[in-house]
């Protein structure tokens, strides 16, 4: 089981990521990303943290940490610059809060974010055919996810994602313990979403694909891991 989308005390979740990283490897998890939310007055202390939890945590080898961020209700104009800094600080997956129904994201939100590059574009909404075909142009993963609110659109998104060719993964934008998922509760939200179970599970493969191929290409660099 992996997952690509967790929160901690860093931002509004409420664990530390110690415990976190412990919850989840209690649920069977093999990988996830922590991807607390940030904007400009906090990435940098947000990410440097993160990535210290990881560094110390894939030192043992049990579950493989990938430390992220959430841009979250960051204005259109500012989503560039807060992914390159997230970047800079050591993130290595970036996703973007984008327009879910659930809250009242900025218009524009979702097009900034493909634009920028971000690697996932969280819970999209309502998301545009002319935004998902940016999305598969520029290699931006839509989610897929379990959480309350955002997930009343994931059909919607499994539909448009499948018929213009952008890809797609899971994430539980876990805030609380209860709230990370097992492998049979996540392929039943997304075969809820209208998948096949083949294709479920072919969700959550990409995203451990995802996550080990950030991990092994900062190792690859020399970086800590």
């Amino acid at each position: 089981m992996n997952d690509l989308h967790t929160h901690t005390t860093l931002s509004d979740g409420e664990l530390g990521p110690a415990e976190l990283i412990r919850r989840a490897e209690v649920a069977g998890y093999a990988a996830l990303a922590i991807t607390d939310h940030v904007d400009l007055s906090t990435v940098d202390r947000v990410v440097e943290a993160l990535v210290v939890a990881a560094e110390v945590e894939n030192r043992l080898d049990r579950v493989l940490v990938v430390p992220g961020a959430e841009l979250t209700h960051v204005r259109p104009e500012h989503v560039n610059e807060v992914a390159e800094r997230a970047r800079a600080a050591g993130a290595l997956l970036i996703l973007c809060h984008g327009e879910t129904v659930a809250e009242p994201v900025a218009p524009g939100t979702n097009r900034a974010a493909i634009e920028a590059g971000v690697d996932v574009l969280a819970h999209p909404g309502l998301i545009t055919e002319t935004e998902v075909r940016l999305a598969a142009e520029h290699n931006v993963a839509l989610e897929l996810t379990a959480k309350r609110g955002h997930c009343l659109t994931n059909g919607h998104v499994a539909a448009r994602a499948r018929a213009h060719g952008a890809r797609l993964v899971y994430g539980t934008d876990a805030h609380a313990p209860d709230q990370l998922t097992p492998e049979a509760q996540a392929l039943s939200v997304l075969r809820g979403a209208g998948l096949s179970e083949q294709d479920a599970r072919q969700v959550l493969d990409h995203g451990e694909q995802i996550l080990r191929a950030k991990h092994e290409h900062q190792a690859a660099r020399g970086e800590p891991v």
